[in-house]
């Protein structure tokens, strides 16, 4: 079996599989040494402000909320650590430097302490604080970066 290739010229010349082979292991070598790509769910604070993060999902079971992770100013944070399983990711951000927030309409249940919630109805019968999060579309991407920006900068609230 052979191979064609081309060369810088116009001309083609035959290659043999055996010729291929030290440089294919060369690459396969290379690429089994290579370290496998990062596929988590990350938020970073480009703020100058610490923040606290919230985070909605909709997981097997239905949907759980989790919070809080406190981001010093310009950090980043794994809030999820392997492929996304969603395609759609909720936030819910407070600025503790400057106060205010960042949030949107998707309603969930959070606490003012540490927690993991699971469902999102009746939060406030159930004992819970009720927050608006705001919709992070990962375009099912399995890994995605959520850039957290001053309310007035025009960047996106999220990239991948």
């Amino acid at each position: 079996m052979s191979t064609t290739a081309a060369s810088s010229s116009s001309t083609r010349s035959r290659v043999s599989a055996a010729q291929l082979l030290p440089a294919v292991t060369v690459l396969g070598l290379a690429l089994l040494g290579a370290s496998p790509a990062r596929a988590d769910l990350r938020l970073c604070n480009q703020t100058a402000s610490k923040v606290g993060i919230s985070l909605g999902y909709r997981d097997p079971q239905g949907w759980v909320t989790e919070g809080w992770w406190d981001l010093a100013p310009k950090a980043c944070e794994t809030l999820l650590k392997g492929a996304l399983a969603a395609r759609f990711y909720y936030v819910f951000a407070v600025d503790y430097t400057r106060g205010g927030e960042w949030s949107g309409r998707s309603l969930m249940c959070t606490r003012d302490s540490e927690f993991t919630i699971r469902g999102i109805e009746d939060c406030l019968a159930r004992g819970y604080d009720r927050n608006g999060f705001f919709e992070v579309d990962t375009g099912e991407q399995k890994s995605w970066t959520i850039q957290l920006t001053d309310p007035n900068r025009a960047e996106a609230p999220a990239k991948p």
